[in-house]
């Protein structure tokens, strides 16, 4: 059985930046280590934010980047589930209009770019979101499924190591199934 080690992106091929970075740097990040990706993998979809010593302490997603350019989600505690707990269409636009939700955010787009360090709204990964680089591939697809998690911090001794990500594992799966012809 495959274990999470032959699967992951080590660190050193992932997108990385202190979280005193800022969003622009965030961004130039994510953008740089998609360039160097031979083309047959998936793109990264988030960029790991490390502290003043070098350790991995959280990690900003697409959509993080995208929901930090409008500060007034921050005023609404259930933005980050409200679709996911199946809140209706009709619903989520009236939030969209009692908030004044993207009113003007990206008409100053540069400004915030610029100023915005990561570390007021990176996302902080929570214990299920780590996995130690021997664990077999079913324990990291149980994590993954359970969590609802795109990806998993991957731990080798006590640092980070690199992230496993569910395209990757998605990838494997599909290997696995189309193997499995004329049986």
């Amino acid at each position: 059985m495959k274990k999470v080690k032959e699967l992951m992106v080590p660190l050193s091929e992932y997108a990385t930046v202190s979280e005193e970075a800022t969003l622009y740097e965030a961004v130039a990040a994510l953008e740089a280590a998609q360039q160097k990706l031979d083309h047959g993998r998936y793109r990264h979809r988030a960029v790991l934010i490390y502290n003043a010593e070098g350790q991995i302490v959280g990690k900003v997603s697409q959509l993080d980047i995208v929901r930090a350019l409008e500060p007034k989600y921050n005023d609404i505690e259930s933005a980050r589930s409200a679709s996911r707990f199946g809140f209706s269409k009709q619903f989520l636009k009236s939030m969209f209009h009692q908030y004044n939700l993207w009113g003007q955010p990206l008409a100053d787009i540069c400004r915030k770019a610029v100023k915005w360090k990561v570390k007021t709204f990176m996302y902080t990964p929570t214990e299920g979101e780590y996995v130690d680089q021997n664990a077999s591939l079913n324990e990291a697809i149980h994590q993954l499924v359970m969590g609802h998690h795109q990806s998993l911090l991957v731990v080798g001794n006590t640092e980070i190591v690199g992230i496993l990500r569910l395209t990757d594992v998605f990838n494997e799966v599909c290997r696995m199934i189309k193997s499995c012809e004329g049986l």
